[in-house]
């Protein structure tokens, strides 16, 4: 189930109207740290060895830049680069140096809905900490990204005949899309819209996710769906509505698959009336749905 192309998700980069503040957010509460900084930008990591895991960048309106997806070689660059064009997409510009602090080749691509992914390959990585225990209540590294779509067949096209990658499930309301072990890497929400659904922070373990909780409960940011366990993926999860309205979740324990998986369909991810996840305990507030049409990618 593995993409000939793309090896991992590594980053989402955000526009944010108030820098400081969203440092302040997301060093101190959500437990991420300052790998880089320009005048106008910070860039995050976790505890895994990828640079950065978010980039927030000085600008009027919360929006979405891009994702960066690692690509599996430099060779892979030009291979997504023609099948992006043969797709109906577009190239913003060919493989060069990145000029964000991570270094490497990028390509840069949008998708015929105006989705950006950054292709990475030869980015710096840190050196690796999960040898040892990882710290706790600290993300490692994302999980995935899901993003709204209006035409999910067609989103779903793309990402295949592009990035390579294999839809792992489908349900009624959301495609999930793999390019490695991990379950999902990216996931498209059946929706009329085409905003950024959420970002997902892999934890260490499930008891991290839960303390992430009472953490993010007790600066004033309530779980608003959680804490949970989704069908797709099998991950446990809390959701919250960040500082400046972008939805980000808390995750761990992600299904692992590989050549043997058999996709599933809507029928068999069926729920009781009234549940939206395997637990059930914990429902989702209105304010999630609300956030999760509102963040949309920055024109291209």
């Amino acid at each position: 189930m593995a993409s000939p192309w793309i090896r991992a998700l590594r980053s989402v980069a955000l526009d944010v109207p108030d820098l400081v503040r969203a440092e302040t957010f997301y060093t101190e509460v959500w437990r991420l740290r300052v790998a880089a900084r320009t005048d106008d930008a910070i860039y995050l990591r976790g505890s895994g060895p990828d640079h950065h895991l978010l980039s927030l960048h000085a600008a009027p309106r919360l929006a979405v830049r891009h994702a960066s997806l690692r690509a599996r070689s430099a060779e892979a660059l030009e291979a997504v680069a023609a099948a992006t064009l043969a797709a109906g997409g577009r190239v913003l510009h060919p493989p060069r140096a990145s000029k964000d602090p991570a270094g490497g080749l990028a390509l840069r691509i949008a998708d015929p809905h105006g989705r950006v992914f950054h292709i990475v390959h030869g980015d710096l990585q840190h050196a690796d900490e999960t040898a040892a225990p990882p710290p706790r209540d600290q993300p490692v590294r994302l999980a995935h990204a899901v993003f709204n779509s209006h035409d999910v067949a067609a989103t779903q096209r793309f990402m295949e005949q592009a990035l390579g990658f294999r839809l792992s499930d489908r349900t009624r309301i959301m495609a999930f899309m793999n390019c490695n072990r991990d379950h999902h890497t990216l996931a498209i929400g059946d929706t009329d819209n085409d905003a950024l659904n959420h970002i997902a922070f892999l934890m260490p373990a499930l008891d991290d996710v839960m303390r992430g909780g009472g953490r993010m409960g007790d600066a004033g940011f309530p779980i608003v769906w959680g804490p949970g366990r989704h069908g797709p993926g099998d991950n446990v999860f809390n959701y919250f509505v960040g500082p400046f309205g972008e939805v980000i979740e808390y995750t761990a324990e992600v299904e692992q698959i590989d050549e043997s998986y058999r996709a599933g369909t809507p029928d068999d991810w069926t729920w009781p009336p009234g549940r939206i996840d395997q637990w059930g305990i914990g429902p989702a507030r209105p304010e999630l749905k609300v956030a999760q049409r509102n963040v949309l990618f920055v024109p291209v």
